[in-house]
């Protein structure tokens, strides 16, 4: 499968969630195993060799890939979630998003100094989750952090937020 046809099978949803707003909406790729099996191999070849020992998804859609992934490289996965979602001990970090402040959690037991660490998202758009999923992850001294999108909305200039150490990987560019 080529990212051209990828493309084809991922959904342009106008006016959502806001007017003005065409949403890419990836489940129309995710139900299609074809493309399922082209973003596991393609991540899979991007970071087989990077040493990684957790693969992090943020909620919800990150939650889709980065396990597939985290199993294929015999690592762990580690989820990011909103904030009270998780049963334990947990860190926060508060973000401002365009319509008000959100804050992420990641249990306090999650990571060690010792990993290298894979945050994984479905679409980097103005990347305002990401950084404070970089901040949040950073927090625990990780060896290093890549951070990988399945798509990339290159107009918005999301990847500009991010330190000049930060590997920023995307799959789809639009």
């Amino acid at each position: 499968m080529t990212i051209e046809e990828v493309k084809n099978c991922i959904r342009d949803v106008y006016d959502f969630p806001v007017p003005g707003i065409v949403f890419k909406d990836l489940t129309t790729a995710f139900k299609n195993p074809s493309c399922m099996k082209f973003f596991e191999e393609t991540m899979y070849d991007l970071y087989k060799d990077k040493g990684i020992t957790k693969v992090i998804g943020i909620e919800s859609r990150g939650f889709i890939m980065a396990p597939i992934l985290g199993n294929k490289m015999g690592v762990g996965f580690v989820p990011i979630r909103k904030k009270g979602k998780l049963p334990a001990e947990t860190i926060e970090v508060g973000y401002a998003k365009e319509y008000g402040i959100d804050i992420i959690q990641l249990h306090k037991d999650a990571l060690v100094p010792d990993d290298v660490v894979l945050i994984h998202d479905d679409l980097l758009a103005t990347g305002g989750t990401m950084q404070a999923a970089f901040e949040l992850v950073k927090m625990f001294g990780v060896k290093k952090i890549y951070a990988n999108f399945l798509v990339e909305l290159d107009f918005l200039n999301g990847r500009q937020k991010f330190d000049s150490d930060v590997d920023v990987q995307s799959l789809i560019h639009y």
